[in-house]
């Protein structure tokens, strides 16, 4: 049986919802290791002069406690 442990990320992205995804999975996995999964819980975007200027994701992380 594996213990699963589950974190709450914010990040940002001024590219794409995608790319926020990986950019907070990147930053997790430098303190945190086994990772097993990604939940995007939401996404929301700033406008700026009628067009989006930046991309947010709070996502749920999974990974597996050793």
């Amino acid at each position: 049986m594996a213990i699963l442990k589950v974190i709450e990320v914010l990040a940002n992205s001024d590219k794409s919802w995608e790319d926020a995804t990986k950019k907070a999975v990147a930053q997790a996995s430098k303190s945190v290791k086994n990772i097993r999964s990604v939940y995007v819980q939401d996404q929301s975007a700033s406008v700026k002069d009628g067009e989006i200027s930046d991309f947010r994701v709070n996502v749920k992380i999974t990974f597996e406690v050793k």
